[in-house]
């Protein structure tokens, strides 16, 4: 009798570990990763951008710095350059604005599947000034002909010279078409994210940002998805 005991206790043993890996398997982890600046590897999955792409005089630089003090590792991304108003002599673009400059990343292999989020965390330390957070998902809300991906923007304003965790609730990005924000009601489609960025503009943001041309600076540690509901 203790024999057939013993196999029944292994057997319901056996059936609550299946049980409770199914469940753990099937509820994803309250946060993600999406980007970590700790190696320098972490650079070939950007990409930079800016106003010299139509004449203007702005530039941006995207470097992996070792030994910075309160990250959560000793090295950190740093995106830093200079806005600049101003526009080359004897260009024949005609842009509205220049003083801009941004990193965006390159598309993912496929999609990344944020539907079980609802906030982006971002650990950063800024310079005073009010840069943009982007996310691109794939293009359905215009015309599937055309081929930029759809963008969601949000202001991260920094105070300056100090780390901060920046959390951005999905529902807080505004849908937008080349910087004017879309006076329509969408929702973002969380599970087809195509990639990211952060840009900077000399005009604009929030009220009490550093504005104007000049130096610009801005570290980042790491960019997560989290589950807060």
């Amino acid at each position: 009798m203790s024999r057939l005991r013993a196999l029944w206790q292994a057997s319901v043993n056996a059936t609550k570990r299946a049980i409770v890996w199914n469940a753990e398997d099937l509820i994803p982890p309250s946060e993600k990763y999406i980007f970590n600046f700790n190696s320098k590897d972490e650079l070939k999955r950007w990409h930079l951008y800016s106003d010299s792409e139509y004449g203007g005089l702005s530039s941006a630089s995207l470097e992996i710095t070792d030994g910075v003090a309160g990250g959560d590792t000793s090295s950190t991304g740093v995106f830093s350059g200079n806005l600049s108003l101003d526009m080359s002599e004897g260009s024949t673009w005609k842009i509205r604005r220049s003083g801009f400059c941004g990193m965006r990343s390159k598309k993912f292999n496929g999609f990344i599947d944020l539907d079980a989020y609802d906030t982006i965390a971002m650990k950063l330390r800024g310079d005073g000034r009010c840069y943009i957070s982007t996310i691109y998902t794939e293009n359905w809300v215009n015309s599937p002909g055309q081929q930029e991906d759809n963008s969601w923007q949000a202001f991260v304003y920094l105070p300056q010279d100090r780390w901060q965790i920046m959390k951005i609730p999905l529902d807080s990005y505004l849908p937008t078409w080349r910087g004017n924000v879309i006076e329509a009601k969408m929702e973002m489609n969380p599970a087809r994210v195509v990639g990211m960025s952060l840009s900077v503009n000399a005009e604009g943001g929030v009220p009490g940002a550093k504005t104007g041309p000049g130096d610009f600076r801005l570290e980042v540690d790491w960019i997560k998805a989290l589950r807060t509901l």
